[in-house]
C-alpha cells in the first residue's frame, strides 16, 4: 500500500513547480535527514520511492513529510521510473533526482536548479568532481569508474561530463522525451547519453559530497561494484553501436 501525504501548498503561478524524486533502498537511518535538508520554499513535493526496503525507510520518510511510493521490483532504474510515472500525474516543471543516503547535500538544490530557472540549461548535473568532497566519500573504484565512463562519453559523443553524479535536475518535458528505459545501474549514464543525443542544453555545477550514512550497496561491495561497472560499460556500448548504425543524414 502506498502512503501519499498532502502536497506542499502550491507555489505562485510564476514560480516553476519542482518535484524531488528520491529512490531509497534500506535508508531508514538517513532518509529523514535528506528530506529535512531539502529547501521547502523551492520544492512543491518530495517523493520517496521505497525500493523493496526491509527496514523503516517508508515509515521514516512518511514521518519526515514525503509522499511515499512503493516499487517492489528492486533496481535503481525501477525506482526512478516509478517516480516518473507518479510525476506524470503531478506535471511539474522540473524534476530533481537525489539519493537517499545523505551523501549529497540537499540544501544545494538551489544551485542545481538555478541554470534551469535562468533558462540557461535543460539538464543540470551536480558534479562531485568539481565540488568539495569529504576524504573517503568516493572509493577508488567509484572514482576510476567515473573517469572511464566520462572518457568514453567524450570519445563517442563529444560529451564533456566530469561525473555520473546522482544529484541532477531536468525539465520534466525533456525528461519524458528521453524515454528512459534502464531498470538498474545504467540509469544515470543512459540519461546523460540521451541528453547529449537529444541536443539538450547541459550544465554541470559543483556540489559537495560526504561519506554516506551506512554502507553503499554498489561500491561498498565487490559484487556491487562489478555489476554496476559491467552495466555501465554495456550501456555505453549499446548506445555507441546504435549511433554507428544510424544512417548518416545528407
Amino acid at each position: 500500500m502506498e502512503s501519499v501525504r498532502r502536497p506542499y501548498p502550491s507555489l505562485p503561478p510564476s514560480v516553476p513547480r519542482i518535484l524531488v524524486i528520491i529512490p531509497a533502498f534500506n535508508e531508514a537511518r538517513a532518509i529523514g535527514q535528506v528530506i529535512g535538508d531539502i529547501p521547502k520554499a523551492l520544492v512543491e513535493e518530495v517523493v520517496v520511492v521505497n525500493n523493496a526496503s526491509t527496514d523503516e525507510t517508508e515509515a521514516n520518510a512518511r514521518a519526515a513529510g514525503a509522499t511515499v511510493l512503493r516499487e517492489d521490483q528492486r533496481g535503481y532504474g525501477w525506482a526512478c521510473l516509478r517516480g516518473i510515472a507518479y510525476a506524470q500525474t503531478r506535471n511539474p516543471d522540473i524534476v530533481v533526482f537525489l539519493d537517499g543516503d545523505y551523501s549529497d547535500h540537499p540544501e544545494e538544490l538551489a544551485l542545481l536548479v538555478a541554470p534551469i530557472l535562468n533558462n540557461e540549461a535543460d539538464f543540470v548535473l551536480g558534479s562531485r568532481m568539481l565540488g568539495k568532497r569529504e576524504p573517503g566519500a568516493m572509493l577508488p573504484q567509484a572514482l576510476l569508474g567515473n573517469r572511464l565512463a566520462c572518457f568514453l562519453m567524450r570519445l563517442f559523443w563529444g560529451a564533456r561530463y566530469t561525473d555520473l553524479g546522482p544529484f541532477r535536475a531536468i525539465r520534466f518535458d525533456r525528461l519524458l522525451a528521453l524515454n528512459m528505459q534502464d531498470k538498474t545501474f545504467g540509469w544515470t549514464i543512459e540519461m546523460q547519453i540521451k541528453a547529449v543525443q537529444a541536443g539538450l542544453r547541459i550544465r554541470e555545477v559543483p556540489v559537495s559530497y560526504r561519506k554516506r550514512v551506512g554502507v553503499s550497496k554498489i561500491t561498498g561491495t565487490v559484487s556491487g561494484t562489478v555489476k554496476a561497472s559491467v552495466k555501465i560499460l554495456w550501456t555505453i556500448a549499446k548506445y555507441a553501436l546504435a549511433t554507428q548504425r544510424r544512417p548518416r543524414q545528407p
